[in-house]
């Protein structure tokens, strides 16, 4: 048993003195047996399950999942320390000075009268602390490890701010049909065909944004949308779907469509 006294209310302390005790000897084989790359996935996890919560209004759910996404970053520090590379309070230490930082607008002397401003005023300080004297830098610092379509619309605004962009909407989605043309002749000819998918989602993204439309936002509507019709399709089949052909199964679709719409 390890010495530690319980309490009703537990403090900022008490998870660190608890993670300690966890991964020290006599603790759980279990969270001695991490490593900061076995847990990685985790903390991605966490993060989008706190994201599912704000999605729902659930503040219930909300809370308990930003407790998750904070051990896991408790975690990592424990980890650290004990290989002596830094501590919990080195990452609150560094988190502070950077908000100081990149905030000039509120701790320095740099106007900024809109959100705009203040987003400029970030990006500057942001390239500065980074080193990144070109804006290919600033494209090469967006973090590999981002959902896909997440990932493609920060390089394109990067790319927009460094004046690399249409000024309208025609031209992407000009862009959008050259690259499925593109596409359709891959798949024809069984070349290129994944290089050319890319490239299709990178432009759908692309006019998507000139729609003020999130492409990341949209295929998660669009994965929900599957979900209900699929199952409206499975509700209405008069048995196995795989025992169905492909007519039926299209004209189930149409229908479970069409009642969406009514």
């Amino acid at each position: 048993m390890v010495d530690f006294q319980m309490a009703e209310h537990y403090s900022m302390d008490d998870l660190k003195k608890i993670m300690e005790l966890l991964r020290a000897p006599g603790g759980c084989p279990w969270d001695r047996q991490q490593t900061h790359q076995s847990i990685r996935e985790n903390m991605l996890e966490e993060a989008y399950e706190a994201a599912d919560a704000i999605d729902h209004m659930d503040m219930d759910n909300l809370k308990e999942e930003l407790g998750d996404v904070l051990l896991q970053v408790v975690f990592h520090s424990c980890m650290a320390q004990e290989a002596g590379q830094f501590t919990f309070d080195d990452v609150v230490d560094g988190v502070c000075k950077k908000l100081v930082y990149r905030h000039p607008h509120v701790f320095g002397t740099v106007e900024a009268s809109d959100s705009e401003g203040a987003l400029s005023a970030w990006d500057a300080r942001k390239r500065t602390e980074k080193g990144q004297s070109t804006n290919a830098d600033a494209l090469d610092s967006v973090a590999r490890a981002l959902p896909a379509l997440t990932r493609a619309s920060k390089l394109q605004s990067k790319a927009r701010k460094a004046g690399f962009d249409w000024r309208e909407v025609s031209p992407a989605l000009d862009k959008l049909t050259e690259e499925l043309e593109e596409f359709q002749r891959a798949v024809q000819e069984g070349s290129n065909v994944e290089e050319e998918l890319g490239d299709l989602l990178f432009a759908a993204v692309k006019a998507g944004r000139f729609a003020g439309v999130d492409g990341e936002t949209a295929l998660h509507k669009a994965c929900e949308k599957f979900i209900r019709r699929f199952r409206r399709v499975e509700q209405m089949a008069e048995g196995p779907l795989d025992q169905m052909d492909v007519p039926a199964l299209e004209a189930l679709w149409r229908r479970a469509k069409e009642e969406e719409r009514a």
